[in-house]
C-alpha cells in the first residue's frame, strides 16, 4: 500500500558541499519499510520544478517513526530541497518500489556516489537477521562519501576512490575486497559501476541484485519514462524495481545468458 503523507523536519544536516540529510517525522505510525524502497518528495515553491524527486531511503526509525533521506544537490529539484529548515513540513508519497532479498550470509554491498543511500539500512536490516556484510563505497574522492562513521557500525566498511584520497585508488571493482567470496551481491550507484558488478556476479555464479536509478516522474508506474527493456520485458522501474535480480537484466548489461 501507498500513502500521501506530510512528516516535519525534526533534523537536517550538511555533509559537505554536494550532500545533506534529512531525518522525517511520521505524524503517526510508519507502515514496513523495505530496504532499497523509495520516496516521491513534492518540491513546493519552486515554479520551475513540478514533479516530485524521487528519493531513496537511507534509514528508518520504527520506534521513532522517523524515516531518513540522504540527498546530493544534483538540479534545481534538489537545490530547492536543500532549502528546507527543521520544522517545515514536506510531502512524501511512499514506500515505493520493490526492495533487496535479503539474500546470503557473506553478502557484499557495493556503492558509489548517491548510489550508498539506500545501503546504509540494508546493512542494518542485514544485521537484524544476524549478518555483517562487507561494505565497498566509492567515489571520486574521500569528500563524495559521507556518513561514512555510520556504515562502520553495521559492516566491514572499505573505500575506493578515484584520486586515492580514501582506501584503495581506483574503481571498487579494482579493489582487492571485490573478489573476496561472497555468496550475494548488491549495489547502487553509476550505471557503468553496477554493470561490472553485475557482470562479474554472472561470470562467477553468484547472487547478485541491482538497484537502478532510470529517471522516474510519477514513481507509481503510470508515466512510462523508467522503462528498463529486460530479459522479462520491459519494465516499470520504479514499480516493478528499482532492485532487479541480474539474472533478469542480462539486455541491460549487455551479458550473455
Amino acid at each position: 500500500m501507498k500513502y500521501i503523507t506530510d512528516f516535519v523536519i525534526e533534523r537536517r544536516e550538511q555533509l559537505g558541499d554536494q550532500y545533506f540529510s534529512l531525518v522525517l517525522r511520521h505524524p503517526g505510525q510508519l507502515p514496513p519499510i523495505a530496504a532499497g524502497q523509495f520516496v516521491e518528495v513534492e518540491v513546493k515553491h519552486c515554479r520551475e520544478v513540478l514533479l516530485r524527486r524521487p528519493i531513496s531511503i537511507h534509514d528508518v526509525d520504527e520506534q521513532r517513526n522517523t524515516l531518513s533521506l540522504l540527498v546530493q544537490v544534483v538540479g534545481k529539484g534538489t537545490s530547492q530541497l536543500s532549502t528546507l529548515h527543521e520544522g517545515e513540513e514536506v510531502n512524501l508519497v511512499y514506500p515505493l518500489g520493490h526492495g533487496f532479498e535479503l539474500e546470503g550470509s557473506h553478502p557484499l554491498l557495493v556503492g558509489g556516489g548517491a548510489g550508498i543511500a539506500p545501503l546504509f539500512y540494508l546493512a542494518k536490516c542485514y544485521n537484524r537477521n544476524g549478518v555483517k556484510p562487507t561494505i565497498l563505497l566509492g567515489g571520486r574522492t574521500r569528500d563524495l562519501i559521507p556518513v561514512r562513521e555510520a556504515f562502520e557500525s553495521y559492516g566491514e566498511v572499505v573505500y575506493a576512490t578515484e584520486d586515492g584520497s580514501l582506501g584503495e585508488k581506483g574503481l571498487v571493482t579494482q579493489h582487492p575486497r571485490f573478489t573476496d567470496c561472497y555468496d550475494h551481491i548488491c549495489t547502487c550507484g553509476p550505471t557503468p559501476m553496477m554493470k561490472a558488478v553485475g557482470r562479474y556476479a554472472l561470470e562467477k555464479g553468484i547472487g547478485c541484485e541491482v538497484s537502478l536509478e532510470n529517471m522516474m516522474a510519477c514513481g507509481i508506474g503510470a508515466c512510462l519514462c523508467c522503462v528498463c527493456d529486460t530479459d522479462e520485458g520491459h519494465k516499470c522501474v520504479c514499480k516493478e524495481g528499482p532492485v532487479f535480480d541480474v539474472k533478469k537484466l542480462t539486455k541491460w548489461l549487455g551479458a550473455a545468458k
